[in-house]
């Protein structure tokens, strides 16, 4: 260990403050520190089939997304929150291909009920298209649904009303080596009440 890494790992032993949250898949080879080239403490993160994140739901049925992100935005109050989602996920090839009740998984269909408007919206648009193209597709507008279904957290739309927060939408292509990134605004009439 250097001393750069000791003053790290003292200031580690103090806290976290990090200014990101991202929420990414699961998947192997999409890790958000390595593709960020991220240092512990600089992001809270969760990872997850999918890159999903649920609708709010009081007291509802996916408490680890949900709860984290409570932790990071009311106690660690993040600035940035960043869904990523990727080129060949296995997760949204099963949620484009999988006919609904066809599923033979305990928990993955379950979970990717979540995409359903993603799945929905990928059908609309490039639903003739091959299987490949309609998750590539897919792939960024279930980061979308994400990002929306984040600001029916109140305490979300709150913060992001307030400027407080920023939400973001990103996808990482390995294939390509590439990333994008993609703001999500949020327009608020002034007459609409919180």
């Amino acid at each position: 260990m250097n001393s750069k890494d000791s003053a790290l790992f003292d200031k580690l032993k103090t806290g976290q403050w990090p200014k990101y949250m991202i929420i990414a898949c699961s998947d192997s080879r999409v890790d958000p520190a390595t593709i960020f080239g991220l240092n512990p403490g600089e992001a809270f993160m969760v990872r997850n089939v999918a890159n999903m994140v649920p609708a709010w739901e009081p007291k509802g049925g996916y408490p680890s997304v949900s709860s984290a992100l409570e932790y990071a935005v009311k106690h660690l109050k993040v600035e940035h929150i960043i869904v990523i989602g990727h080129r060949l996920c296995g997760g949204i090839k099963a949620l484009v291909t999988t006919e609904e009740g066809q599923g033979s998984h305990d928990f993955i269909e379950n979970w990717l009920e979540i995409g359903k408007p993603a799945r929905a919206a990928t059908k609309a648009v490039s639903g003739s298209d091959e299987v490949d193209e309609q998750c590539k597709f897919c792939e960024k507008e279930s980061v979308n649904v994400s990002l929306t279904n984040l600001l029916s957290y109140p305490w979300v739309k709150e913060k992001v009303v307030g400027k407080k927060l920023s939400i973001h939408g990103g996808f990482y292509d390995f294939v390509e080596g590439s990333f994008q990134v993609w703001d999500f605004e949020l327009n608020v009439s002034h007459s609409q009440k919180f």
